[in-house]
């Protein structure tokens, strides 16, 4: 159990109705009447965000979750198929726990599982991720206006907007948390 008070953004809560992840608090003194803090929570299985209120004192219980390097092996039918780095334990994701990480992750990736009580509980990706262009139209002559961009296919089949300069083949750094371009590699 953890004071309300002294919980932090990113701290996990494991409350009667979920597993939840602090995203935003904010300790409210009224002018009036006892203190009391405000939390936007993010339920870490559905992926909803809620707002809830409790009393400053109050203790609430805080969830263990650790995060363990996994591999990520190939995919089919079943799901995402990982493997444990530490005691090369195998097991399937379904396409929904791994949600926008499909989109990033390649075989053979190394990414970081959030695990509570040994279960996997979704998939966290660096900030950025080097991925290969698959399909890329070619640039036109004349086309060169400061800032243009055109769409690009990557391996994983997300669609990016790059400069006129990336070609099929070309190897760029994507950002994960906005799915934007940032470089060529």
């Amino acid at each position: 159990m953890v004071s309300t008070n002294d919980v932090k953004s990113g701290q996990a809560l494991d409350l009667p109705d979920g597993l939840f992840l602090i995203i935003e608090k904010q300790h409210v003194k009224p002018g009036k009447g006892r203190a009391f803090v405000r939390m936007k929570l993010k339920n870490l299985l559905t992926g909803a965000v809620v707002d809830r209120t409790f009393r400053a004192d109050e203790d609430v219980p805080q969830a263990i979750i650790d995060r363990r390097s996994h591999q990520f092996l190939y995919r089919d039918d079943l799901g995402y198929h990982f493997m444990n780095l530490e005691t090369y334990a195998q097991f399937a994701l379904t396409e929904e726990d791994v949600g926008e990480a499909k989109n990033y992750i390649t075989e053979g990736a190394t990414v970081l599982l959030p695990l509570y009580n040994d279960s996997p509980i979704g998939v966290e990706l660096p900030a950025s991720v080097e991925l290969k262009v698959t399909g890329a139209e070619p640039a036109v002559r004349g086309d060169r206006v400061s800032g243009a961009a055109k769409p690009v296919t990557l391996q994983t089949g997300l669609v990016v907007q790059a400069p006129l300069f990336i070609d099929e083949g070309d190897t760029i750094k994507v950002d994960t948390r906005s799915g934007t371009y940032i470089s060529r590699v």
